[in-house]
């Protein structure tokens, strides 16, 4: 097996077909992984590759198609359903570990295999895209600049562009639920949106809102800061009507309101076209705050999230796959550094 080959399971999901499309400009080429042919075989005519079909409750399947690949990138979210068992089935065959989750639970999951992750001589890296590439590189640059700081606010937004049905499925499944955020080192549930403010973000001044973004558990890993808060952009009127959320949770809860969503969900494109991508911008934000008050910011300017993703997960499986990992759980900027981040093409940073 070449050490440009491995598994992407969740081929034929918006993002994974974008990673599946675009391997070659990396010198990769993916074994297409999913669990249904007439999804898989389409794909992997188009990008010259091969697929295996594989359902991820059927271990010994799953075993099977794992033990001839160095590295799995899974793309099939939501991840709380499906980290588990792929994460498993890659220590049971020493077969490191990536994905494009955003989900927290799915972080402190993949800490819990620290130490089997060790023995097996592999890495277990989640949220290799946009969730949480460059708010992690955001955190651990501002971090190396103020390494005082014990406060850290990170937020983003997007010029343009438009969910996935996988991201809109993540949400659609969390709607009703709670925030978080890191207080004196503990992750704590806050109300969804508790927290709002303007932002400036370069090219544009932005309203945004605090959210329970993966780096609530990923920057504390990172860089060791004790208080960190996450925000994206939304409307100051969606900011008012969080207020009132808690009144109506319980409904949006219910199996019929969530059912309803994912029906509406499925009716809509499966994402942002080509050209709303080419057209979008990825901003990011992030201020870090010592116990004097001192302060700095940055920003970070990007690529459309997808496309982002995209790119940042092929830059790290190339790094493992030419042997560039460490053994256990790590984070992006926690393995490959601040700057992992300015590897991708037409990015930019600035202290301000």
């Amino acid at each position: 097996m070449s050490n440009s080959s491995f598994l992407l399971y969740g081929a034929n999901g918006y993002t994974g077909t974008l990673i599946a499309k675009m391997a070659k400009d990396y010198n990769l080429k993916p074994i297409l992984g999913g669990r249904r042919k007439e999804a898989l075989e389409p794909l992997a005519a188009l990008t010259n590759t091969n697929y295996t079909i594989v359902d991820l409750q059927d271990n010994s399947a799953l075993d099977k198609a794992l033990i001839n690949v160095p590295l799995v990138l899974h793309a099939a979210g939501p991840f709380k359903h499906t980290a588990k068992q792929m994460i498993e089935a890659c220590i049971r065959t020493k077969t490191h570990y990536v994905d494009i989750t955003g989900e927290i639970l799915v972080y402190e999951l993949a800490k819990k295999y620290d130490e089997a992750a060790k023995k097996a001589g592999i890495m277990l890296m989640p949220g290799v895209g946009f969730d949480v590439v460059p708010t992690d590189c955001m955190a651990l640059f501002l971090k190396e600049k103020m390494p005082d700081a014990n406060e850290l606010k990170l937020a983003f937004a997007s010029l343009g562009g438009g969910l996935s049905h996988g991201t809109a499925t993540t949400m659609a499944e969390n709607a009703g639920g709670k925030s978080a955020e890191r207080r004196d080192g503990k992750i704590v549930a806050v109300p969804l949106g508790h927290k709002g403010m303007f932002v400036d973000f370069g090219l544009k001044k932005l309203f945004v809102i605090s959210i329970p973004w993966g780096d609530i558990s990923t920057a504390y890993t990172t860089t060791g800061i004790p208080n960190i808060v996450t925000y994206t952009g939304a409307s100051p009127k969606t900011f008012k009507m969080l207020k009132y959320q808690s009144l109506f949770n319980w409904l949006l809860r219910t199996s019929f309101m969530k059912n309803r969503e994912l029906k509406k969900i499925q009716s809509r494109p499966a994402g942002p076209s080509d050209e709303q991508r080419a057209k979008s911008k990825a901003l990011v934000w992030g201020e870090v705050k010592n116990t004097t008050g001192q302060t700095m910011q940055a920003r970070i300017i990007g690529p459309e999230g997808y496309t982002l993703t995209a790119i940042t997960s092929l830059i790290i499986s190339k790094k493992i796959l030419d042997g560039n990992f460490k053994p256990g759980y790590q984070t992006p900027a926690g393995c490959y550094g601040a700057d992992l981040i300015m590897e991708v093409p037409g990015v930019t940073r600035e202290v301000f």
